[in-house]
């Protein structure tokens, strides 16, 4: 209960979380225009040097308290890029938006298709996708916290732009509505909303009807900001879209921590889940050795995993080829009805 108090007074203060003498971006570059932006949400790049055509969009949403910036040079996404070769796309909050600079997944017109932030969003992937002739079928999204929230919304609001999703310390879409519902469901209460009834919120937040995104979840077992049990929900939810038992196919450790795989009928991973035993709050870093990535700070947490490598290679990012699935074209997803 004190956590929650201090937690609603912070928000309660103009003051408390606005980043003074922030850098202007060294690495990320601004995308300017790209469309409507009712979300009032800034979008930065990083197109590494000879981009080919046909390369994959890495979408990235930063956590609060964070900044585009700070979120890469912590995660090391823009490092993968350069030796991977893919683009990647930041969307950034603003202080005025919210003062925690954390997406507003909890609010109902920036959790829904067609609205606020998620429109934002998509007019960014839109955009990029177009500017830099991007394979439309390896298009992916991933965030921490707040924004591992909002990549919950986006995987729900549009999935049909994503070959995958990878939510690291977030909430399952459709827990709240309300900022009150938002810190009760960071505490895992869902405020009777049972595992059937998130199912559904996800299933019915488009008129997608597949193929779905494959999700890789992430969360540590001491986390003391979002409780773990969301992480679990989150699992059932896409459990039950991609009409998956609750028995993986396989447990296996991965440099050191238990990792759940859960493959489709034709045998192809569509699941992940990695419980980080011992870790709090933030995203799993290895920093050091010859495949380090990445720096830890704040909320970028050295665990001796790192989560960037391990998404990418589970998208397929890190492999010759292509990788993803087959899907609509941003052209029709953008003429379709919101």
């Amino acid at each position: 209960m004190n956590s929650l108090i201090t937690a609603i007074a912070n928000l309660m203060n103009p003051f408390a979380y606005i980043i003074e003498d922030e850098p202007t971006p060294d690495r990320l570059s601004n995308l300017g225009t790209f469309g409507t932006n009712p979300g009032s949400l800034r979008a930065l790049t990083y197109i590494p040097k000879d981009l080919p055509a046909g390369a994959p969009l890495v979408i990235v949403l930063h956590g609060c308290k964070q900044t585009a910036e700070h979120y890469d040079n912590g995660s090391g996404w823009s490092d993968l890029a350069d030796r991977h070769g893919f683009a990647l796309l930041y969307p950034e909050q603003h202080c005025l938006n919210n003062l925690l600079l954390g997406f507003n997944w909890f609010r109902p017109r920036d959790n829904t298709r067609g609205s606020g932030e998620p429109l934002s969003i998509m007019h960014m992937v839109t955009q990029v996708a177009r500017d830099h002739a991007i394979d439309r079928g390896r298009i992916f999204i991933t965030g921490l916290s707040a924004g591992g929230a909002m990549t919950s919304v986006m995987l729900a609001t549009y999935p049909e732009l994503f070959a995958g999703g990878a939510i690291i310390a977030g909430l399952p879409y459709g827990c709240a509505d309300t900022t009150q519902a938002a810190f009760r469901s960071m505490q895992g209460r869902f405020a009777g909303r049972t595992p059937r009834q998130l199912a559904l919120r996800l299933r019915n937040a488009s008129g997608h009807n597949g193929p779905w995104p494959k999700i890789s979840i992430w969360h540590g077992g001491n986390d003391g900001t979002v409780h773990p049990s969301n992480a679990s929900a989150i699992l059932k939810q896409w459990l039950k879209l991609h009409k998956l038992p609750p028995a993986p196919s396989s447990i296996h450790i991965v440099d050191g921590y238990p990792r759940r795989v859960w493959k489709s009928a034709d045998g192809h991973a569509v699941l992940e889940e990695f419980r980080i035993t011992g870790m709090g709050h933030g995203t799993p870093l290895k920093t050091g050795g010859p495949n380090g990535c990445g720096e830890s700070g704040d909320y970028m947490l050295e665990v001796n995993i790192s989560s960037t490598r391990h998404i990418a290679a589970f998208w397929g990012l890190t492999q010759p080829g292509p990788a993803g699935r087959p899907q609509k074209t941003l052209r029709q997803v953008a003429d379709a009805p919101a």
